[in-house]
């Protein structure tokens, strides 16, 4: 593991791009022990409040993990999907806001990559997942249910759409088109939707799954999005006319 001491990037984020690689390439395998503070101090020639920075990082991605006492020390940790689902959801969100993405555009993305998992739903999906949908809906038809509630229930109704096709790779690369587009997208379109035409669509998709009919899922689906994307451009088109 080396760096540049030349490069004008910051030392301890070139320590920590430096330790991640050996990571990723076998080089340090799960559950081993990174050298000492002093250790790597010495090795990068660097001060340990750099070095320190730089684990700080790693940590922050949940790379590594410190333990204390006589056997402690900083060891490689074992990422799963569910640790890196915050940071994917995170890393999406902070994407939509701060750049110009449209609205038709992070909805295209959203519905395509949601479709391309409800073959494999329609035939993976288990008595939990429709369950979980059929709560959903449920909920979604109270009547004193909160926009903000009826929002987080979306967003769980179409995650247990996704889980559904039994691929966590899957899972973890749709946690970023469902649970940070879609509230983006519900913050757009929540004044104009119907409760009742987004429960009669969601009761189809559940209805489809648990008929196994990929199909009619499908359907459904491209059937939201076209309704979504028609309450966007109401809502564009009420606020010009008002601000007009």
């Amino acid at each position: 593991m080396k760096i540049d001491p030349q490069n004008p990037a910051d030392l301890s984020a070139q320590i920590a791009q430096a330790i991640k690689a050996a990571i990723v390439s076998g080089e340090l395998i799960v559950d081993a022990r990174l050298p000492s503070e002093a250790e790597l101090a010495d090795q990068f020639q660097v001060s340990r409040p750099t070095v320190r920075e730089a684990l700080k990082r790693l940590a922050a991605q949940s790379l590594i993990r410190t333990q204390r006492g006589a056997t402690g020390g900083a060891f490689v940790n074992r990422l799963n999907f569910e640790d890196a689902y915050s940071q994917q959801i995170t890393t999406s969100t902070l994407l939509l806001s701060m750049n110009a993405v449209s609205f038709d555009t992070a909805c295209e993305a959203r519905y395509a990559l949601e479709r391309a998992c409800a073959p494999l739903s329609a035939e993976r999906r288990t008595p939990d997942h429709l369950a979980t949908m059929r709560t959903e809906i449920f909920r979604q038809s109270q009547p004193g249910l909160t926009d903000e509630a009826f929002c987080a229930s979306d967003v769980a109704f179409h995650r247990a759409l996704v889980d559904g096709a039994g691929n966590p790779v899957l899972s973890y690369q749709l946690a970023g088109a469902v649970e940070a587009m879609q509230p983006l997208m519900n913050m757009i379109t929540f004044s104009a939707r119907s409760r009742e035409s987004i429960i009669a669509l969601h009761t189809r998709i559940a209805d489809a799954l648990d008929a196994r009919a990929a199909g009619e899922v499908d359907a459904a689906l491209v059937e939201l999005e076209t309704y979504t994307r028609q309450l966007a451009r109401d809502v564009a088109e009420r606020r010009r006319k008002q601000s007009g």
